[in-house]
């Protein structure tokens, strides 16, 4: 059996998401290569400032799994996680994050405070960029064009 494409997967719920009028930004959770949860960002939908793509797969993973820890997990997110999602992600204790476009303006990870290299920072996962780069990119373009445009 192949394994999913697990950015493409996270793809299309960022383009779920673009439908909703969210900022199109999707993730998905993963353990021994079986989604266990899967998001795009639900800010607007939710009145919740905090209901980032990232944030929402946590928690549904740790429902899901009846844990407090992810430990052994790995995050797919088509855009550089904030600092806000960095922290989740930490606190979370993923082994892995994969993330497709950077963002230099509101990036927590390789932009901003790089909330990973903070000594304050307990846990850092092994993070892979660029990771379905072109396609994150291209709806986020798409998706603010047609905002200005508009």
């Amino acid at each position: 059996m192949t394994q999913p494409d697990f950015m493409a997967v996270a793809l299309e719920e960022a383009e779920m998401a673009a439908d909703r009028g969210e900022v199109p930004v999707g993730a998905v959770l993963v353990i021994d290569g079986r989604i266990v949860a899967r998001a795009g960002n639900a800010t607007r939908q939710r009145n919740d400032p905090t209901a980032h793509a990232e944030v929402l797969v946590i928690r549904a993973a740790c429902a899901a799994l009846q844990q407090e820890r992810l430990a052994g997990l790995d995050l797919y997110v088509t855009l550089e996680p904030c600092a806000m999602c960095a922290g989740a992600i930490s606190f979370a204790r993923l082994r892995r994050l994969y993330y497709g476009a950077s963002d230099p303006k509101g990036g927590g990870v390789e932009h901003g405070g790089r909330f990973f290299s903070q000594p304050t920072c307990h846990h850092q996962p092994d993070i892979y960029s660029g990771i379905g780069e072109t396609q994150s990119a291209a709806l986020l373009r798409r998706f603010f064009s047609g905002r200005r445009d508009g």
